[in-house]
């Protein structure tokens, strides 16, 4: 399995496969609309703002898993997220991260990326994953990490041609 081979449903019900996103660097955070962490919409948005053209794709995956911070329905996150934050990039339907329910793309990034300590669970909203032009994962960072501390690596994914 690599992650081309997985499919996300979204927001508004279309189904995508991921394969349709090779060769781009995808950013993939989940997300939630009453959380602490909330405001990090807008950093994933001027993040997806600043580098859509040069091959950066986010993906936001709300998830009412911690703290029943996502109870909206799909036309409330969206509306949310768009007049709070202006969010532009692609949102999935809500899933589960975690346990037997957890979208396949979730369970095969936690199996392959394990966090501190080798934890595969995640722990709270807005954990998030980067993954080079070539489906390999490069990093999993949990929600202290801001979107703008990834610029960085972004930038030097985006600058590496796709093989």
């Amino acid at each position: 399995m690599a992650i081309s081979d997985f499919s996300l449903n979204t927001i508004n019900g279309q189904t995508i496969p991921l394969s349709e996103l090779s060769g781009r660097v995808l950013l993939l955070c989940n997300t939630a609309s009453e959380c602490g962490f909330t405001k990090q919409y807008a950093a994933l948005e001027r993040l997806h703002q600043r580098y859509q053209g040069e091959g950066l794709s986010v993906i936001g995956f709300p998830c009412n898993q911690f703290g029943q911070q996502e109870p909206g329905q799909p036309v409330d996150i969206q509306q949310f997220c768009q007049t709070r934050y202006g969010v532009s990039f692609l949102l999935s339907e809500k899933i589960d991260v975690n346990g037997h329910n957890a979208h396949p793309l979730w369970h095969y990034l936690t199996e392959h990326k394990p966090g501190i300590l080798g934890s595969k669970a995640i722990k709270w909203n807005f954990t998030k994953f980067l993954i080079s032009r070539e489906g390999v994962i490069i990093g999993r960072y949990g929600p202290l990490t801001s979107p703008e501390a990834l610029q960085g690596r972004i930038e030097k994914l985006l600058q590496e041609k796709s093989s």
